[in-house]
C-alpha cells in the first residue's frame, strides 16, 4: 500500500545529510558512497512506487493512497504496512549500503559495476520486493 514510502523518506533524509555535510568529512568512506544509498533509495521506491499505481494503489488524484478512501481500517493496515514492511526494506537497503561501503575501500573488493544508476536503483528495488515478498510468505 504505502510501503514505498519509507524508503522514499530515509532518501531525502540522506540527500539532505550529504548536502549539508561540511567538506571535512568527505574522506569518509560512508559520506563518500552516501550517493549509492541515495540511489538504491530512490531508485527502489521509484520502481515499488510504480508496482503500486499498476496494482491500482496509488491514484493520481488525491489523496494518491487508495487505503486513505477505504476507511479506518484500510489507514491502520497501511500504518501497519508501513512500520513493517516499509522499515524492514529501509534497514536491508541501509545494511547492504553500508558493507558495501565498508568492503569498498579494501583493494581486494571492487564495486564498479555498481557504479550506475539504474543497477543501483534496480539492486535497492530488488531487496526491497525480496522484503515484500518474504512478508507475503510468512
Amino acid at each position: 500500500m504505502a510501503c514505498f514510502t519509507v524508503p522514499l523518506a530515509t532518501a531525502a533524509v540522506a540527500t539532505a545529510t550529504k548536502l549539508s555535510l561540511p567538506e571535512s568529512t568527505k574522506g569518509n568512506p560512508f559520506v563518500a558512497k552516501l550517493p549509492w544509498l541515495e540511489k538504491m533509495m530512490f531508485g527502489g521506491s521509484l520502481i515499488l512506487a510504480l508496482e503500486h499505481v499498476y496494482h491500482g494503489e496509488v491514484i493520481f488524484r488525491p489523496p494518491f493512497l487508495t487505503a486513505m478512501t477505504e476507511g479506518p481500517e484500510a489507514v491502520s493496515e497501511m500504518l501497519h504496512e508501513m512500520a513493517t514492511r516499509g522499515v524492514a526494506m529501509t534497514l536491508l537497503v541501509i545494511a547492504v549500503w553500508a558493507g558495501m561501503a565498508a568492503v569498498s575501500k579494501t583493494k581486494a573488493w571492487s564495486f564498479a559495476r555498481f557504479k550506475g544508476t539504474m543497477t543501483l536503483a534496480a539492486f535497492g528495488a530488488a531487496l526491497m520486493f525480496a522484503v515484500d515478498l518474504l512478508a507475503d510468505v510468512l
